[in-house]
């Protein structure tokens, strides 16, 4: 089953990740001062992740990625560099799928 990490960074800074059922990291989050608005943005991917209007498609030089929007258009998550715009969507798909559903487990 797909969950969310809750975890401090070397900062001590509170980030989250989100993992599909293989384990594969899927999308990121930015770093929150505190753990509650971490939580809050956990709740903001599950809210935002189904709409595919709210996910922002980038082309670099090393690759493709993706952004996932909250409603006022902030980023809440960033996903990893693919090699190819078939596997971003893939990966796009994937967070549409597991997101809304995901435990949060703290480690």
């Amino acid at each position: 089953m797909a969950s969310f990490e809750l975890y401090t960074d070397k900062a001590g800074e509170f980030r989250f990740r989100l993992n599909a059922d293989n384990g594969q990291i899927i999308l990121a989050s930015e770093s929150y001062k505190a753990k509650a608005s971490a939580l809050n943005g956990i709740e903001s991917v599950k809210k935002n992740a189904p709409d595919d209007a709210n996910y922002e498609r980038k082309e670099t030089a090393s690759g493709t990625s993706f952004n996932l929007l909250a409603a006022n258009k902030q980023v809440i998550g960033t996903s990893q560099i693919y090699s190819s715009a078939s596997a971003r969507d893939n990966g796009i798909e994937s967070v549409k799928k597991n997101a809304p559903t995901a435990e949060v487990k703290e480690v």
